[in-house]
């Protein structure tokens, strides 16, 4: 073979050009689902207790997660959940679109780095490991330590993707030492100033706290991503991509897809006590105030709000999906001019998240665009 010449294995797909044609693309939350990766709750437990949990946790779970660090959750809520997973799966297939699942992983088996020691989590949660921007899957660097090897759960579809042709990387692995948390930190209550736990040590950043609008990205700064992490973001997308900072009025900031969520082009959904004013980017926007939550108060929640409602997911800019129970939701979905697909997750809800946390869009069938 010549020096030149691109080596092409068997099972990749290639342009006539003879580069791979990626199967990784997605530059926003609304174009037309492709692929997708949706999370488990397999080995799910609860984390080492660490000072990064309380600026977070709802503060009626504080006791429970001292209790139990190290230890599974309670099985009948592991198996509820996971059949609720099982049943986005089937709606995520018959609506057209593939569906991948990382590996099963030890959560409860102990590691440790020069300065600490942990155990794990979970692998439910896709969107807070992984970026997709444009071609490029990025690892995240997240700020627990008790997620420290999250994303070896996604390391061979990862491998597969960057053999298909797919950027693949991996932010600086943070060290996570005790210099990386604020250790006077204390909780300004709901309506103090914003104090957020970690600091400018090292880049950090989840997933989670960006949302992607072609050229331009929605981001925060919280309690797992810093201004550090998000200017190795910036740096590391380039002119291509401009990424916005916005601050909302929320104390305990961890993550946007349950404050500020553009939906399709000019349609936003916000949180209407967290974003008491809409940025001015979104000018000429049609903006809709998410309905309250009715999730019961005797629902366990153990990592969020009942505000996780809010977190959908858009397989286009017409169809969304939407918590089954959540009824006022499904109502305001139809008015804003959505078709809303209802899907069983309050059981997941559980764990932390919703549907856009538990999935990560792989591909959408769009191109970069601008639109503002």
């Amino acid at each position: 073979m010549n020096a030149d010449t691109p080596h092409i294995d068997p099972g990749d797909s290639y342009t006539s050009s003879g580069r791979a044609e990626s199967p990784v693309c997605s530059y926003t939350e609304w174009d037309p689902l492709e692929e997708v990766i949706v999370g488990i709750v397999d080995e799910a437990s609860f984390p080492t207790w660490h000072m990064a949990l309380p600026p977070v946790l709802p503060g009626n779970q504080h006791a429970t997660f001292r209790r139990n660090a190290g230890q599974p959750f309670p099985p009948e809520q592991v198996a509820a959940a996971r059949a609720e997973l099982e049943e986005l799966v089937r709606i995520l297939e018959g609506e057209g679109v593939t569906v991948r699942r990382p590996e099963t992983i030890p959560q409860r088996t102990p590691y440790t780095t020069l300065d600490w020691t942990s155990t794990g989590m979970y692998a439910a949660m896709p969107r807070d490991a992984i970026l997709v921007v444009g071609d490029d899957i990025i690892e995240c660097p997240m700020a627990w330590r008790s997620r420290y090897y999250e994303n070896l759960a996604y390391r061979p579809l990862l491998k597969e993707y960057f053999r298909g042709g797919a950027k693949w990387t991996a932010a600086p692995k943070p060290e996570l030492t005790d210099e990386q948390f604020d250790q006077d930190w204390t909780d300004p209550g709901e309506d103090g100033p914003q104090r957020l736990v970690v600091t400018e040590f090292e880049p950090t950043f989840d997933a989670a706290d960006f949302t992607r609008c072609g050229r331009d990205i929605i981001a925060q700064k919280s309690n797992v991503t810093n201004d550090f992490g998000i200017e190795w973001l910036r740096r590391h997308l380039g002119d291509e991509y401009r990424i916005h900072v916005f601050e909302f009025n929320d104390s305990h900031p961890m993550h946007i897809d349950a404050t500020l969520v553009p939906m399709a082009p000019g349609k936003l959904l916000i949180h209407p006590e967290r974003v008491p004013e809409v940025p001015q980017l979104f000018k000429g926007w049609d903006v809709m105030a998410a309905p309250a939550p009715v999730i019961p108060d005797t629902h366990p929640l153990y990592m969020t709000s009942k505000w996780i409602n809010m977190n959908i997911l858009m397989l286009d800019e017409e169809r969304v999906i939407v918590e089954a129970q959540d009824e006022p939701m499904i109502a305001a979905m139809k008015k804003f001019g959505f078709q809303p697909i209802p899907c069983n997750f309050r059981h997941f809800n559980t764990f932390g998240g919703s549907f856009h946390c538990a999935t990560a869009d792989v591909r959408r069938r769009g191109t970069l665009q601008s639109y503002f």
